[in-house]
């Protein structure tokens, strides 16, 4: 059954702040559209702790987590259904066992979350400031796990497609990670968040917010790991941008 795609004035007006998705051409941005609606007929996009989830951040949400998937399709975000939106950080509590059967648990204040087979748990505020081309973008991040976990537990390899090579993208994205755990450890500066030296997983997630908001970035500091991505998305964000700085009258919206 097709539903009706999101009403323009609303989506117009919610795409319009979200400069990551600025340099994607009419068509794509129909295309979007469509996955967005879909996506929210699909999912239930729930709110909690006090939150209100007007239709704004509904289409903001959506529009953000579909953009990984333009060229993808809605079926990788198949087999669970709820995005949880707080109005802020949240505080989960989590249980683990150590080598010595000792049980602890953790309480850490974080914007995101992704559960294997379960909801995508945001922070309503930073959902709907990110796409600022600042190389942060908690949607996309927790939608890359998502994707990620597409063949198992989050492990920085997702399903590839037929013609991508396992040890391509096992050799960029080990190199890349060894070199950014060692900046990480020297406390140096680094042009990624520096999340993303918490696991191999973190990094995917982490590359995957600067592959859609700062690509020239992630192109700049590790080119292979940038081609891997590109190949994986089948996208191309530094030449939209490049295209965008070029002409910069013809924004998405």
């Amino acid at each position: 059954m097709r539903h009706a795609v999101l009403p323009e004035e609303a989506w117009r007006a919610a795409v319009s702040a979200l400069p990551v998705l600025r340099g994607l051409s009419e068509e794509e941005m129909e295309r979007l559209r469509e996955l967005a609606t879909l996506f929210l007929n699909e999912k239930q996009l729930v709110a909690a702790g006090g939150f209100s989830v007007d239709e704004d951040t509904r289409i903001k949400i959506a529009a953000q987590a579909c953009l990984p998937i333009l060229n993808l399709g809605l079926d990788c975000y198949a087999g669970w259904v709820s995005v949880i939106v707080y109005p802020g950080e949240f505080v989960p509590e989590h249980e683990f066992m150590d080598e010595a059967g000792v049980v602890h648990v953790v309480r850490d204040a974080m914007l995101g979350e992704s559960w294997e087979h379960g909801p995508v748990v945001l922070s309503g505020a930073d959902a709907v400031r990110c796409g600022e081309h600042d190389g942060v973008n908690v949607v996309i991040h927790e939608f890359a796990h998502k994707l990620d976990m597409l063949n198992g537990a989050m492990n920085g390899f997702p399903p590839l497609h037929r013609g991508m090579s396992s040890e391509q993208w096992a050799q960029s994205f080990t190199a890349a990670y060894a070199d950014f755990c060692a900046k990480a450890e020297k406390n140096m500066e680094t042009a990624l968040d520096p999340y993303g030296a918490e696991s191999p997983a973190e990094f995917f997630a982490v590359t995957s917010e600067a592959f859609f908001e700062t690509p020239h970035v992630l192109q700049r500091e590790y080119p292979d790991v940038y081609r891997q991505l590109a190949e994986f998305y089948r996208q191309d964000p530094a030449v939209r941008r490049t295209a965008e700085a070029q002409n910069p009258e013809a924004l998405c919206a």
